[in-house]
């Protein structure tokens, strides 16, 4: 029987790996998998031996060091259960801090090793092309500019395209997707993504709640809805009740493409979900906050101009993004108005991004299964 051991640290990591998952099961159907995971991971029968949110953390400095001691437990443990009962192939699924490290020490033991996301070493941190080098035999990549750049650096990737691509329709019934929620299918619709870790919901909710009520004011007919992880729902009502959000607000268990694919604009925290908007066309408003001291390390290390996924793709602002003191409320409100209002006003504004995303979409759509797969068979042994 194939064995794998897959890491995955938090909900987009969790969504990557139940996708991969779904390719290693139609290709090695007697496979056991085992490691870190989450709920999309568990349905697939993966043996979690710890669950993906031990591992959720955002930023630097106090934020990472007060749950430093037990990633590190966690990851001390793990390494030792694999080296005494060894995987055929680990896979870290994105968490490029914890899993980098581990990935290395197992390569070092003769375990083949595959990243699933090449790390962002295009946007920030590029000194991790190294430490890549060291840890990985293959690095699994979703977007199509990331091999040659490894290749530079003698580092062994496949482009497997987005996984996302694939799940994500190339187009939706908008109208649909509102009368399922419950919500008018004449009246605008604004979805709120305030992140999927506690400490960007602590940073982002209140600003996003709060713009929200203007937009309510300055547009008396929208309707705002969230999508909510069971984890962070009650903060997220908190937020929302001390904005002096109402009825006009629906707040979903999860169902984050639910979401997206009624809304006519979302307001969304910088991560994959920006991607996952894009694949839905939806305009958006990017925002992204951070503790003072995490801002001002990744302001130094940032290599590109643009930090959200959309605008990094096609290397231009195609939506705003308003990031740490400039997300304010009252901006937040005023760029997703901009939105609200092109969307009777402008119409061609709205067909252009539209069609903007509809290519990136076409690019990022491939086999990923058969071609991840293939590149993991080429590791196991003949």
């Amino acid at each position: 029987m194939i064995k794998f051991a897959l890491v995955a640290g938090e909900t987009s990591g969790d969504l990557l790996a139940g996708l991969l998952l779904d390719g290693l099961q139609g290709r090695w159907p007697d496979m056991q998998s085992v490691g870190i995971g989450g709920p999309q991971m568990t349905q697939r029968d993966f043996q979690a031996w710890w669950p993906h949110d031990k591992l959720s953390v955002h930023g630097f400095g106090w934020e990472v060091l007060r749950r430093y001691r037990e990633i590190v437990g966690i990851r001390t443990q793990l390494k030792a259960r694999l080296l005494i009962d060894r995987p055929d192939v680990f896979i870290g699924v994105d968490a490029p801090d914890f899993n980098l490290d581990l990935e290395a020490a197992l390569k070092a033991q003769g375990v083949k090793t595959v990243h699933f996301v090449c790390p962002s070493v295009w946007a920030w941190r590029a000194e991790r092309l190294e430490k890549i080098k060291r840890s990985v035999d293959h690095v699994l990549c979703i977007f199509p500019f990331e091999p040659a750049l490894l290749a530079q650096h003698g580092i062994a990737a496949t482009y497997v395209g987005h996984p996302l691509a694939n799940v994500i329709p190339m187009q939706v019934d908008r109208d649909q997707s509102r009368r399922r929620l419950g919500l008018a299918v004449d009246a605008p619709v604004v979805a709120i993504l305030p992140g999927s870790r506690e400490s960007e919901v602590k940073h982002l909710a209140a600003g996003f709640f709060q713009a929200a009520t203007l937009i309510k004011k300055a547009a008396p007919a929208t309707q705002f809805i969230v999508p909510a992880i069971p984890a962070l729902k009650s903060r997220i009502l908190e937020a929302a009740r001390s904005s002096g959000l109402g009825p006009e607000l629906k707040v979903l268990d999860g169902q984050s493409h639910a979401a997206l694919a009624a809304c006519d604009v979302t307001l969304i925290a910088s991560g994959t979900a920006t991607l996952e908007a894009a694949l839905f066309k939806r305009p958006m408003v990017i925002a992204y906050r951070m503790s003072a001291l995490s801002w001002q390390i990744m302001r130094r290390k940032k290599l590109q101009p643009w930090v959200g996924l959309p605008n990094i793709l096609c290397r231009e602002f195609v939506v705003p993004e308003l990031l740490q003191d400039a997300a304010t409320p009252q901006a937040l409100a005023q760029e997703v108005l901009v939105w609200l209002h092109a969307r009777s006003a402008q119409p061609a504004k709205i067909a252009q991004l539209e069609h903007r995303f509809s290519a990136l979409h076409a690019e990022l759509q491939r086999n990923t299964s058969l071609l991840a797969t293939n590149a993991i068979a080429k590791l196991l042994p003949a």
